[in-house]
């Protein structure tokens, strides 16, 4: 593909993103998929230029529509990402934009004196708002502000960075961290051990690790530190009983089974076949025979009455507003609402009530999201509390501690006993988690 035929690629699929709402990874897939003479060069910088895009696109918009007076259209964010990042004379841009076959149509006036407007020009203006310059919608940034205070704009910045992609290394196959090091540079890739997951794998290279013979054989798994973390504070030893109640494709029922060496037993629920059906294959490679799927119809189905305090460990890994994943999924902060979030909180609180019910008396609940947002996290186990005073709130610093006495210094303490674990304090995905146990 010629310059000019991928800018015009990135402008139909920014369209396509806006009149179908879609995942832009999802769309970009089957947009390649069907478009099978496009080589990998040319998808690599399709895929950069949509994404730089995507993670200015708050500041983009707020070039045209405060200083131009202009509404956002995907020619014009186009338009504004080559000024303020390219600085494309005037010649080359109307040799781009000639509207021959394969090129995008021809600029008119105003959108070249548009160009002209922000070319050279530094993206971040003095007027423009915070959360604006944070890449985050206003309703949004109310909400975390309270939460992290003087914190936030590192937050913030943290979030619209892009993520490394993280390994776990299966522990049920016996390789060790550095093995599996040593086996990824044989295929040209560099792995550092994380900080905090005694099992995890970081690589800051783009890589299609899922071709790999150590993935396809179950030693390697994709999976953020941050969700590795998790899966390690449920504590799951061998022998227990075990419920991941919303889960999904399974990343967490994977890193559990293994800690617990294939004995004792985990429960996989979810309400959607779909997602059940995605995590069989990734139980399989793995290796792991103490995994039960069930497909439950939602939080009140009748058949949970008879899993009623049966568990050691129920880990509820709740749906969310997913702020947490940002820096993997820059298009989801356009997408949520305040409607949305307040159908989510209404959500997680029936799951919560329904998932307390199956923990044994001694076991513990292990509440996790993706969000930052507090009315999803440490509000949800307040309410809990209230309703349920046969649950106390443990320590995630103190279960920490024993699992890895090796760590001094103790970032994203909530309210004394939670714990959110962020990109900028952590370098993992953001991640809320607290942990109760039953008492009686």
């Amino acid at each position: 593909m010629i310059p000019a035929a991928r800018l015009a690629s990135v402008i139909e699929i920014l369209e396509k993103v806006e009149d179908e709402n879609l995942n832009i990874d999802h769309l970009l897939v089957r947009y390649f998929k069907r478009r099978r003479y496009a080589g990998s060069k040319d998808r690599r910088q399709i895929r950069e230029r949509i994404y730089r895009i995507v993670r200015n696109r708050f500041k983009l918009e707020w070039w045209l529509q405060e200083v131009m007076g202009e509404p956002h259209t995907s020619r014009l964010l186009v338009l504004s990402d080559l000024a303020f990042f390219e600085f494309c004379s005037q010649s080359e841009l109307d040799e781009i934009f000639n509207g021959a076959v394969h090129h995008p149509e021809r600029l008119n006036q105003k959108e070249k004196e548009i160009y002209q407007a922000l070319v050279g020009k530094e993206i971040c203006h003095d007027q423009m708002p915070m959360n604006v310059r944070f890449e985050c919608p206003g309703w949004i940034f109310a909400k975390l502000e309270p939460a992290f205070g003087s914190e936030l704009e590192k937050c913030m910045l943290a979030l619209s960075g892009e993520a490394s992609l993280d390994l776990r290394v299966n522990s049920l196959t016996k390789i060790t961290r550095g093995q599996a090091q040593i086996l990824l540079e044989k295929f040209g890739i560099k792995a550092e051990k994380t900080k905090y997951s005694p099992v995890g794998l970081r690589i800051h290279s783009r890589r299609r690790i899922d071709r790999l013979k150590p993935f396809r054989d179950g030693l390697l798994e994709i999976q953020d530190e941050g969700s590795q973390i998790i899966s390690m504070l449920v504590d799951a030893k061998p022998g227990m009983q075990i419920a991941d109640f919303c889960s999904g494709a399974g990343g967490k029922t994977l890193a559990m089974g293994s800690f617990m060496a294939n004995k004792g037993r985990i429960l996989a629920l979810d309400t959607s076949l779909t997602r059940l059906d995605k995590a069989a294959p990734r139980i399989k490679r793995a290796g792991l025979h103490n995994v039960e799927r069930r497909l439950m119809g939602d939080e009140a189905d009748p058949k949970l009455k008879r899993l009623a305090k049966k568990f050691d460990r129920v880990l509820v890994d709740a749906p969310c507003s997913g702020v947490g994943t940002w820096r993997r999924n820059p298009d989801m902060r356009r997408r949520l609402n305040e409607a949305s979030l307040e159908a989510m909180v209404k959500l997680q609180q029936k799951i919560l009530v329904a998932a307390a019910r199956l923990v044994r008396p001694g076991g513990r609940l292990i509440y996790a999201t993706c969000s930052l947002i507090p009315d999803e996290n440490e509000r949800q186990i307040e309410s809990l509390l209230q309703k349920r005073n046969d649950y106390s709130m443990l320590s995630v610093k103190e279960i920490w501690s024993k699992l890895d006495p090796k760590i001094k210094k103790w970032d994203g303490i909530v309210n004394g006993k939670m714990m959110r674990l962020t990109p900028y304090q952590h370098r993992t995905d953001g991640f809320f988690i607290s942990i109760l146990e039953r008492l009686h």
